[in-house]
Formats: C-alpha cells, structure tokens, sequence
C-alpha cells in the first residue's frame, strides 16, 4: 500500500513559499556546504535550519525522527573522524551532513509531494532529447519521498517484534530483515508499476 508523503499541512512562511524556490535553497545550500570549514560555521548553520523548523512550526519529534534512522552512521563517522582528523573537524563534518539532512527534511515537511514533483518535470523537459520522459522522472521522485515513511515502519515493526521475542538488538540482527523487507516491498511495487504500463 503506498504511504502518505512526509508533508504536514500548514500556513506558515515556508509553507507557502514556491516548491521550486525551496528545492534551489536546497541545491545551493548542498553546493555551498564544502565552504563550511569551522565550527563556528557548522554551529550558524545548524542553528539556521533549526530556525526553519520553529518558523514553520514543526515540533521538535519530527527534527528526531529525521535523524533517527542516520544515528549509527551519524555516531560511527563522527569518531572515524575525531580519531583521524580531532574532534573539530568532525564536529564539521558531522555537522554539515545533519543540516543538509535536516533541510531537506524541512523541503519535504513544508511541500506537497505533488508540488516537488510538478517543479522537477518542468525541469526535465529538455531530457525528452535523451529519450527519457519527464513523467517518469517525477514519477521516481516521488516514489522516492514516499519510500521514506514506508521504510521508517518497516524499521519500526522489526525493531518491535525482536523485542517480543525477546531477542537482543544488533545492528545485523536490524539490518538483515530490514533489507529484506524492503527489497520485498520494492518488488511489489515494480510489479504494480509494470501492471500500469511502466515497465520501461
């Protein structure tokens, strides 16, 4: 069954803001994040994202539960780096990572997936030269934001019944019928998708 998207209806400033507006913040805020080099930097930026979140009134649980599945690798890569590089450079490293996650997080909160969708079409018109259709680029897109929450219950449901078992939480004992629940999931829709003609 395919799940809602990620959007939490709202009348903020963000909310109303062009999706193609928000979608060129997100780009350029990807491209310039190899400028950012001090923590200081790290910290303004941290603290700009999160200033999005209270303008667009998203409670602090939704700022958690998007970093909630990148925690082990947010944690794992942070002390690679403290250990390679010191603690300050991993501060920025890590850092940066969670602002682009957080931001994108806050795009796909404050647009309609329907929005996002439309603003990537009209921007792949011109791949219609490469033999590609702009529908079907939106149509991944949007599969893509939905996936989100779809795989996020997944991981909820496994964590759940190995704690009715009873069984002690490891990252392979997580990891391995996660995959495979949703390599189960994707199959579905690919086979639903085909049965609609886009086998292609």
């Amino acid at each position: 069954m395919m799940h809602a998207s990620l959007y939490r209806p709202g009348n903020s400033v963000l909310h109303r803001l062009p999706a193609g507006l928000k979608l060129s913040v997100l780009l350029a805020a990807g491209g310039c994040s190899i400028l950012v080099r001090t923590p200081t930097q790290t910290t303004t930026a941290l603290g700009c994202v999160l200033l999005g979140y209270v303008v667009a009134r998203v409670p602090a649980r939704a700022v958690l539960q998007s970093l909630r599945p990148l925690l082990w690798v947010i944690l794992a890569l942070g002390l690679f780096q403290a250990l390679i590089m010191g603690w300050p450079r991993a501060f920025v490293i890590v850092g940066v990572i969670v602002a682009l996650v957080l931001l994108a997080n806050l795009v796909t909160l404050t647009t309609r997936t329907n929005d996002l969708v439309d603003v990537v079409v009209r921007l792949s018109r011109r791949v219609r030269l490469l033999g590609m259709r702009p529908e079907s680029i939106g149509l991944m897109l949007s599969l893509a934001i939905r996936a989100v929450p779809l795989v996020a219950e997944l991981a909820a449901r496994v964590r759940e019944a190995q704690q009715a078992r009873g069984h002690t939480i490891s990252p392979r004992a997580f990891a391995v019928p996660l995959i495979l629940g949703a390599l189960r999931r994707a199959d579905e829709i690919g086979d639903a998708l085909a049965a609609r003609g886009y086998d292609d």
